[in-house]
């Protein structure tokens, strides 16, 4: 696969092993140091990234910021950060700042490769998707009296309102369990459906995806995920009234 990634990563020895990994899979790679040259080199082309990595402890700008205005530009660019292993709460916070995904440091470069690897299937489906999309517009591959979402189009509606800028995880989770309603899942297994691999029980990630995906629901009409105590999640929108 071909791949232009972004590592905005203060430690050269760390972007420097990174390199040579990178070169192994034939992606061309462009490194920066600081937070806020990270953030000007993604805004001089942003459709020119096909992945981003970003550390959270970065000179001029942390990561977290670097993050949050990436998104202001771009909902669909994954990103990946790179957080201290004791860090809980930045990990969290990171998430809900639009990250896709996070690996902790120490960490192995293979994990990292891993990790690029799995999101970038996802944006090549969803590309895949897009193909003939003038075509397929007025398709829905789930439609209720309340709520469509379009797999093409990467668009979901609540009373014909769109949900705007969600992320690509934010989007599959939402697909997961729109497209069977009232069926709970656990934690584990949204991991293993939208995130494609093991988390190792790391259920902080699903958590913190299903808080943004709430609150951007919430800006267009009533909540329909809700939480099942003690099991998981569903989608329900049987108790949303017509607008």
């Amino acid at each position: 696969m071909n791949m232009k990634v972004l590592m905005i990563e203060d430690n050269e020895s760390v972007a420097e092993m990174m390199q040579m990994f990178f070169l192994n899979e034939s992606w061309e790679a462009t490194f920066e140091y600081d937070g806020q040259k990270g953030l000007d080199t993604f805004l001089a082309n942003p459709d020119e990234w096909d992945m981003i990595t970003l550390d959270l402890n970065l000179p001029t700008l942390d990561g977290m910021t670097v993050c949050r205005e990436i998104r202001k530009i771009s909902s669909t660019v994954p990103i990946i950060m790179l957080t201290a292993r004791d860090s809980e709460s930045d990990q969290v916070i990171g998430l809900e700042m639009g990250a896709d995904d996070y690996v902790t440091k120490p960490f192995s470069p293979l994990t990292l490769i891993a990790r690029i690897k799995a999101l970038h299937r996802r944006a090549e489906l969803t590309e895949g998707e897009e193909d003939g999309i003038e075509n397929e517009t007025k398709r829905y591959d789930i439609q209720t009296d309340h709520f469509k979402m379009n797999t093409k189009t990467r668009e979901a509606y609540l009373n014909e309102q769109l949900i705007d800028g969600l992320t690509p995880k934010e989007f599959d989770l939402l697909y997961t369990l729109a497209k069977k309603p009232r069926q709970v899942f656990s934690r584990e297994q949204l991991l293993e459906l939208v995130w494609d691999y093991q988390y190792f029980g790391d259920e902080r990630t699903v958590d913190a995806h299903i808080k943004k995906l709430r609150q951007k629901i919430e800006k267009v009409g009533p909540q329909v995920i809700q939480t099942v105590w003690g099991v998981g999640y569903k989608f329900d929108d049987s108790g949303v009234e017509s607008t």
